[in-house]
């Protein structure tokens, strides 16, 4: 046995055999040319030599070779004590690896220049604010609300959101996804209840992030997820088609849906309607295949080509197509007064917090999940992203504009631009504000298609079809709570929809949970049950079905065999007992029955027996031996000491 500071330790590894060698002063140490561990230090700074260049190799002059001539296992040890290794040489000055001097691993930080690369991150939020500013008017016009609403909030997600602590790169602001809950809001509650709907949805939001349920968030089932983004996204498309042809929506998403045939042949009949339609169409072919495009050009956002585009088409002779109608920014500000308040004693406006906080919330933090995986910088943190929303829908709410959360398409956009702190995501709601504040003429010659046409490449990508096939391929059951989901929300609504997938998702669980396996078979004069698995009432019919079919057998001894079920609820323990005390009441029949983790359960029949021993638990600790003979193993770790340097 190895010894060190007088303190005994079990032996392992390649120090289980040979000769023990000491370090320090007396004391058995690894290897020969080793400095005294423990020793005096020389002061700090002193001179280092170069690193590892004064020491020997591990084990290099132990006497004799480690692991050499070693005697069998089990044998007696040699009558003389092996021959102690040279004294170590004086330990060198100053702190080895650690130290100041030259030779010495470098610190931790050193050759990087510690600071923000503040040009990137200019650049970056120039980019983050060119992808956000057409989805900022476009989600406002969608949403049913002035498109200077949709800058305000693209302002707050920015300078209030993005400074504060979380995720360091995702980016916040006004969301596609959130645009059929906002229009049914204001169409049923109006523009002005929309603020107190928000901003209620944002004191709540940091409530759950200060008693820390942000992650709780994440137990969403991802098939429910999808599902929800994809009838989010469907009805988007065909909603925005409606603008994109200069025309307005007929109001809920299956009469969208009913009217679209109307709504092309209407298009093809006016010019100018065409017109629209064709910018809108270009302006989605031009978001899939603009990415393709090589060199610089490449790297500008589709939607601000898009926009040039519009803005260029929309100003030629003849051309006669809708564009947007932007008013005084700090005007549209509408700050919610005390009957707005007094409206949150609606049932209906309550749902709609509800709806709001569930929603955003969810989005956004599945959002942080999504880009935390685009980059290898910091992780977010969950609960203060919560709060850091909260607080900016509550400024939002207060300033009556529409609610934030985070957005997948400005957050990889950051990344893509080498952001790297959140100086860039905080920057591009200054440049926001400074665009409608200074260039509000601007904003007023983009067509209303452009916008529409962006809004229906947001909903093709939300709706994601290529992930029906995927989920069926991979878990059908899922599929089936996908597919459901996103029915029900175009059917009914967002959170009626969400909540018939979350139901879903809980049944399949609960089903794939209560797998139970039963079988039963005869064995002389005893009918054999034996069970497995998880029995729960959602098994009760199976359980049944198999005691009625050993109890028709006949036999006169029944043995029901439990000891492999890892759960057994009441409804299908009560089943089983009062089985058991009806054919023991007869008479006629002896019955054994071992349940689950129990020696002799109460009222078994006495000449059942014990219980096998249940298996062992969560908690049973197992050990695992290697089985190679000692000259084996002894052989494999000298060559490896010899080989390594220390």
């Amino acid at each position: 046995m190895l010894t060190g500071h007088s303190t005994p330790r079990r032996a392992r590894g390649r120090h289980a055999a040979g000769p023990p060698i000491t370090y320090g002063n007396g004391a058995p140490v690894y290897g020969n040319a080793a400095p005294g561990y423990g020793g005096a230090d020389a002061p700090y700074g002193s001179a280092d030599p170069a690193y590892g260049g004064a020491e020997a190799s591990y084990g290099a002059a132990a006497t004799p070779p480690y692991g050499t001539a070693a005697p069998p296992y089990g044998a007696a040890p040699p009558t003389a004590p092996p021959p102690q290794p040279a004294a170590p040489p004086p330990r060198p000055a100053g702190r080895g690896a650690r130290g100041g001097g030259g030779g010495g691993k470098p610190r931790s930080g050193a050759g990087r220049s510690g600071g923000i690369d503040l040009g990137t991150e200019i650049t970056a939020s120039f980019v983050v604010f060119l992808v956000a500013l057409p989805l900022c008017i476009g989600v406002a016009v969608a949403s049913g609300t002035p498109a200077e609403l949709g800058i305000i909030s693209g302002v707050v997600g920015g300078l209030v959101v993005g400074a504060a602590r979380g995720s360091a790169l995702q980016v916040s602001g006004p969301a596609a996804g959130l645009t059929a809950l906002v229009l049914e809001t204001v169409t049923e509650h109006g523009l002005a209840m929309l603020g107190v709907i928000v901003l209620a949805s944002g004191v709540l939001q940091i409530v759950l992030g200060l008693i820390r349920l942000g992650r709780l968030f994440q137990a969403i089932s991802v098939a429910v997820v999808q599902g929800m983004l994809a009838g989010i996204g469907l009805p988007l498309m065909f909603s925005q088609s409606y603008p994109l042809s200069d025309a307005r929506a007929p109001g809920t998403p299956l009469e969208n849906i009913a009217g679209f045939p109307g709504l092309v042949a209407d298009t093809l009949r006016d010019p100018q309607t065409t017109i629209a339609a064709g910018l809108g169409i270009a302006t989605v072919v031009l978001s899939f295949l603009w990415k393709k495009v090589p060199g610089p050009v490449g790297k500008m956002p589709a939607a601000l080509v898009a926009v040039g585009i519009g803005i260029a088409v929309a100003a030629l002779p003849g051309v006669e197509v809708k564009t947007l109608e932007v008013g005084n920014l700090f005007a549209s500000v509408q700050v919610p007064g005390p009957a707005e308040f007094a409206g949150l004693a609606d049932v209906a406006v309550l749902g709609a917090v509800l709806t709001f906080t569930v929603i955003a919330s969810a989005e956004s933090l599945f959002t942080a999940a999504a880009v935390d995986r685009m980059h290898d910088g910091a992780r977010t943190r969950y609960n203060s992203e919560l709060i850091a929303q909260g607080v900016g829908n509550t400024v939002c709410g207060f300033l009556g504009a529409l609610p934030v959360t985070a957005v997948v398409a400005r957050s990889s956009a950051n990344v893509q631009a080498g952001a790297k702190t959140r100086v860039s995501r905080t920057l591009h709601g200054l440049w926001l504000l400074g665009f409608a504040l200074l260039l509000p003429n601007v904003l007023a010659l983009i067509p209303i298609s452009v916008l529409a046409g962006v809004l229906v490449h947001s909903g093709w990508k939300l709706l994601a079809p290529q992930e029906f096939p995927k989920m069926w391929r991979q878990d059908r059951g899922e599929f089936v709570v996908m597919t459901l989901t996103t029915v029900a929300i175009v059917a009914t609504a967002l959170l009626e929809g969400v909540l018939i997938g979350l139901a879903a998702g809980v049944v399949l669980a609960a089903l794939r949970m209560s797998r139970t396996q039963v079988r039963e078979h005869t064995d002389g004069d005893t009918a054999h049950l034996t069970m497995a698995g998880n029995a729960t009432f959602l098994r009760l019919p199976q359980v049944i079905e198999a005691l009625e079919a050993i109890a028709a057998s006949g036999k006169p001894r029944i043995r029901l065999d439990l000891t492999a079920v890892t759960h057994l609820d009441h409804a299908c323990r009560s089943q089983i007992e009062e089985f058991a005390a009806q054919q023991r009441a007869s008479g006629s029949v002896r019955v054994e029955l071992l349940m689950p983790g129990a020696e002799a359960p109460p009222g078994s029949d006495p000449g059942a027996g014990p219980a096998p021993a249940p298996a062992p638990g969560p908690t049973a600790e197992w050990f695992y031996l290697d089985t190679r003979p000692i000259e084996e193993i002894r052989g494999a770790d000298t060559a490896f000491a010899r080989s390594v340097p220390y």
